[in-house]
């Protein structure tokens, strides 16, 4: 039986929270940079093995990138949004329950805590005094597994995957149009699996799965997709359809 110092306080569970949430946003900045990798360095390859001309590939490499990171954004501002909609729905329902039946929520508040281990007097203590203190919060966090000042903010997660995207898009734009020409197609393919497979074992580590079956996932998922996008182009390249 837990007794009431074992539980987690208030404070340790936002600072949990936080922590938490900071390890989603960093692993949500590794997969917009490795969506922007592949997409933007798929869309240059494509174009390089139709035409050796460096305009096109600049051209089509930046609107993959700006198309790419605003759809990425609306995207994460989308859901996001709806996921603070039904944070603050929650707690705006939990407000109400709590303004109209504080016995019945207090009742229920004690058979959280018997739930989690503490005996029905302690329960009983433990509820009342975290009611006293922070109603709102005790019930949220104990019921909700939520805290009212960790409500998402979609504004927060476009700017990040937009940025995120951006960051990765950048890295198959250089490795193609700096190289000579004879070379930069060897070159985006060398230097975007690399990147993709820090980023695949960078994400696997904040998730804690395996690294290398990771890595060699999103290495071989890059691989596929540039193979693709490249064939396609050198056929409409001496098909004589584009040049």
């Amino acid at each position: 039986m837990k007794r009431a110092d074992q539980l987690t306080p208030p404070r340790e569970l936002t600072k949990t929270g936080e922590i938490a949430q900071r390890l989603n946003w960093l692993r949500a900045g590794v997969l917009g940079a490795n969506d922007g990798i592949v997409s933007v360095a798929a869309v240059a390859v494509g174009v390089a093995g139709a035409t050796t001309e460096s305009g096109p590939i600049l051209t089509a490499g930046m609107a993959a990138l700006v198309g790419g990171a605003i759809s990425m954004a609306l995207g994460e501002y989308v859901s996001v949004s709806s996921q603070r909609d039904s944070q603050n729905s929650m707690i705006a329902a939990k407000r109400t329950e709590l303004r109209r039946s504080p016995r019945e929520n207090l009742a229920g508040l004690a058979r959280a805590y018997e739930q989690k281990g503490l005996s029905p007097a302690t329960a009983a203590l433990v509820a009342d005094e975290l009611t006293e203190h922070d109603a709102l919060g005790a019930h949220l966090s104990a019921e909700l597994n939520l805290d009212v000042h960790d409500v998402v903010s979609p504004w927060h997660a476009a700017f990040a995957s937009a940025i995120a995207f951006i960051l990765g898009a950048i890295l198959p734009l250089l490795a193609i149009l700096l190289p000579p020409e004879s070379i930069r197609v060897p070159i985006t393919f060398i230097t975007v699996l690399l990147a993709l497979g820090i980023t695949g074992w960078i994400g696997a580590m904040i998730g804690g799965g395996s690294r290398i079956r990771a890595a060699a996932r999103v290495v071989l998922g890059g691989a596929l997709a540039l193979a693709a996008t490249f064939a396609i182009g050198s056929l409409l390249g001496s098909s004589g359809l584009v040049g």
